[in-house]
């Protein structure tokens, strides 16, 4: 089934919608792009056929692929010098959130005239861009987790220090998304079990955030009842073209959702993404249960409120038990030791920066850098909280 959305974006869904970029360029004026995606795909058959196909409909197209996962701030630098070399008018940006996110920032900087970490999501930091100089993007995502296509925002590691940071803007939304589940079917049973999980933290966090978004609240529910439903399916038969469109749809959702906040799951997982390259979803999945059981005495009413929705006996052990579970269907680690030395892991260090991480102050508990580094603690010994 093909449908346009147009919330929070234009958001163009369905089987082949790929085709339409066609017309998605035309729509935004762009005749000059930067097409941008990550030297893992670069070289796949199904990213030469995008790159092809859009050629013949296009007078030029620069290619900029000169990264990988968990992108620097030298490589959104290197993709603007390219972006401005050519003369480009917009960026297509392709690929898992990496990807995404390098080509938002690309759109984004390649107006400004102040270095990328002047607009840290702190305060009013945005305000300093020059936003008449935000070029247009259309995003097509390859995986479900991030939603990175519906964000306002970028996560970019600062090389010096070991830092990811979060960039953002309002208008750094893509223009124009293209949900094609046809481009997540060759996705292996590794990725699809992590990025899906990276989806359903962003749906579960910001349906625990403290603050008032009940908008947010409907659908990071919806977010959470398609993975439910979805996800295992998808894991175990990637060409189950219905389960890779719901995946689709859920993980834009929960980076619709989490305006309203994230919480201690995210901020654990970015310290360890940027300091040791572990990738975010899988990371995210692995702290999980911790945090839900550190979380428990605050969020249990509204973990019964997610059981009735996911139809799931209406206790708070229902719940933590079906992410165990959801887990190991998908072969996911227990303990965060099962996947790094954590041996001589400075968790002091560590803990202050998750402290720092913007995604600290939506947790749903008050916590400080003791706590942080408690459950770090309880993630690599493997023992819940009680």
């Amino acid at each position: 089934m093909k449908s346009n959305w147009n919330y929070p974006t234009t958001v163009w869904v369905g089987k082949d919608r790929v085709k339409d970029l066609g017309e998605a360029c035309h729509n935004l004026k762009v005749n000059n792009p930067l097409f941008v995606t990550d030297k893992d795909l670069v070289n796949l058959p199904f990213i030469k056929e995008v790159i092809s196909e859009i050629k013949k409909k296009l007078k030029k197209l620069i290619l900029f692929s000169n990264f990988t996962g968990n992108p620097f701030g030298e490589n959104v630098d290197e993709g603007v010098k390219e972006f401005k070399q050519n003369d480009c008018d917009g960026v297509i940006t392709i690929g898992g959130g990496s990807a995404i996110d390098v080509g938002k920032a690309i759109a984004f900087m390649s107006g400004q005239s102040r270095p990328i970490w002047d607009f840290e999501d702190v305060g009013d930091y945005w305000k300093r861009a020059n936003d008449k100089n935000i070029f247009p993007i259309i995003a097509i995502p390859t995986t479900a987790g991030t939603g990175s296509e519906t964000g306002r925002a970028s996560a970019i590691i600062n090389k010096k220090t070991g830092v990811k940071k979060i960039i953002f803007h309002p208008k750094i939304l893509p223009s124009i998304v293209i949900l094609d589940p046809k481009l997540t079917i060759e996705l292996s049973p590794r990725l699809t079990a992590a990025t899906g999980m990276d989806a359903l933290a962003h749906n579960l966090e910001a349906y625990c955030a403290p603050s008032f978004h009940p908008m947010a609240d409907g659908i990071a529910l919806e977010g959470m009842k398609l993975i439910k439903n979805s996800l295992v399916v998808a894991y175990q038969d990637g060409k189950n073209i219905e389960a890779r469109q719901n995946l689709l749809a859920a993980s834009s959702m929960g980076s619709t959702a989490f305006q309203k906040g994230l919480g201690a799951i995210h901020s654990l997982s970015h310290p360890v993404n940027a300091q040791y390259n572990i990738h975010h979803g899988l990371s995210n999945a692995i702290f999980m249960p911790y945090v839900l059981s550190f979380n428990k005495s605050i969020i249990e009413k509204k973990i019964i409120s997610i059981c009735d929705y996911l139809d799931l006996d209406k206790n708070f052990e229902s719940f933590l038990s079906w992410i165990l579970n959801l887990r190991k269907d998908l072969a996911i680690p227990h303990k965060l030791s099962d996947i790094m030395d954590c041996s001589k892991l400075d968790l002091n260090k560590l803990s202050l920066m998750a402290l720092e991480d913007p995604s600290t102050s939506g947790n749903p508990k008050k916590i400080n850098q003791e706590d942080l580094k408690l459950m770090y603690q309880h993630s690599i010994s493997g023992e819940l909280f009680e």
